[in-house]
């Protein structure tokens, strides 16, 4: 097991957000979590990402390791964690590239950084027309693009994405995921993701996990949870 999670929880100035939360994903896996806005999906990610402290008592072990012992930085450079948060928070006043190379700031390996950066301009062929263009003036496309580019780059072995699909167009949402399909098929990379839009992101994932004000109240197979009568009436319309 890649990622495995019991009794998360987590509280902001005394108000809990996350209640006992436990998960798990595989090495390889595509797992989505669903849920209204405010029932803990960022923070989830927050917690994993060590970017919010967590309360006694949870564990999350990462391939054997105690995720609790890393700090956020050791999450990316040791772990192999990276993070796609929402809003994307790129750095506006760099050009694509210099992005891509600043995601790489903790590794030592020169060839395999230009690898890694030449794959995703591979995988993105619209961030290699714009390489040499200033991250703020791109599309929100391009934005997400060069996010999860970004986060390639840094660190791979399990990607978390917050709302990915927020703000893009249809033909370019469709885009964004293609690729993604692309990384977890040809890279192995697991990917956990954290989705409004809850039919794309079962179509998208193997598995599912349902929170609610901080709660897990359903999990299953994609397939299982398309068919839920409570996951069609409240995400699916219906």
């Amino acid at each position: 097991m890649m990622l495995e999670i019991d009794n998360l929880r987590v509280s902001y100035g005394g108000i809990r957000a996350l209640h006992g939360l436990s998960l798990r994903i595989d090495a390889g896996e595509i797992v989505c979590v669903l849920g209204a806005n405010g029932a803990g999906k960022s923070t989830t990610l927050r917690a994993i990402s060590r970017l919010v402290p967590v309360e006694k008592g949870g564990t999350m072990r990462f391939v054997g390791r105690d995720l609790l012992g890393y700090s956020p930085d050791k999450v990316v450079s040791q772990l192999g964690i990276s993070h796609v948060p929402e809003g994307r928070r790129l750095f506006g006043n760099l050009t694509v590239k210099e992005n891509l190379r600043f995601a790489a700031f903790a590794r030592k390996d020169g060839g395999g950084i230009a690898r890694d950066t030449e794959r995703v301009f591979t995988i993105f062929p619209r961030l290699q027309e714009r390489a040499g263009q200033k991250a703020g003036t791109l599309s929100g496309g391009e934005q997400q693009m060069l996010a999860i580019g970004r986060a390639f780059v840094s660190a791979r072995k399990l990607m978390l994405l917050d709302e990915p699909s927020m703000g893009l167009a249809p033909l370019l949402m469709m885009s964004v995921f293609a690729a993604l399909q692309e990384i977890n098929r040809a890279e192995g990379t697991a990917i956990l993701l954290v989705e409004q839009n809850a039919r794309l992101a079962l179509h998208f994932a193997a598995r599912g996990y349902v929170l609610e004000n901080g709660h897990i109240v359903l999990e299953g197979s994609s397939q299982a949870l398309l068919h839920d009568e409570r996951v069609k009436k409240a995400y699916l319309g219906g």
